[in-house]
């Protein structure tokens, strides 16, 4: 595959930077599609407002880490 923008080939996204957070992103995302699982079963829209919050936290991680790894480099 190609290079992205930054520098870093689409498939280079385990980068030590990232390492020690993959496995919580992976939890998020895994936890966002249960919180949707668990709204269209019952209904209750708290889960929508969670699944929220666990987009906005892994969008603002992902962009930590991006703004790391370009100081490594």
């Amino acid at each position: 595959m190609g290079q992205k923008s930054d520098g870093i080939s689409r498939r280079e996204w385990n980068t030590p930077v990232r390492e020690p957070w993959n496995a919580l992103i992976k939890e998020c995302l895994l936890a966002v599609d249960r919180h949707n699982v668990a709204y269209f079963e019952t209904g209750d829209a708290r889960h929508l407002h969670l699944t929220a919050h666990l987009r906005s936290y892994v969008s603002e991680l992902k962009d930590l880490l991006k703004e790391l790894e370009s100081i490594e480099r």
